[in-house]
């Protein structure tokens, strides 16, 4: 029988984040008070052209997550990263990658990084 094989689940698992919460509040941050406007250009590439508003609400190893606006709507996008990530200096890397693929989208000339 193969039931014998078969071990328990825990009751629960903790989830441990890969970026601290420091980490994640600074890139929040920086990316709504320094580029907001990027943030809009990423949810109108990745969602809707119709969003009038966009926050970065949260990132993990496998993507960026933003709030908006659109018409009388607010939603939510996950955006993933190119794959996993697990160091601070990557979160830059990915949020340009990004920025960059959403301009491609819209035809917008992406500024200097």
């Amino acid at each position: 029988m193969l039931d014998t094989l078969a071990s328990p689940l825990p009751a629960t698992v903790d989830f441990v984040p890969i970026f601290e919460p420091s980490v994640v509040s600074a890139v929040l941050d920086h990316m709504n008070n320094d580029h907001p406007e990027d943030n809009l250009l990423i949810v109108r590439a990745f969602a809707t052209k119709d969003a009038s508003a966009a926050t970065m609400t949260d990132l993990d190893h496998l993507g960026g997550t933003w709030t908006y606006e659109a018409g009388d709507a607010t939603a939510e996008l996950t955006v993933p990263w190119s794959g996993p990530i697990s160091e601070r200096a990557e979160i830059r890397r990915e949020v340009v990658v990004v920025y960059d693929t959403a301009c491609e989208r819209l035809g917008v000339e992406p500024r200097p990084h």
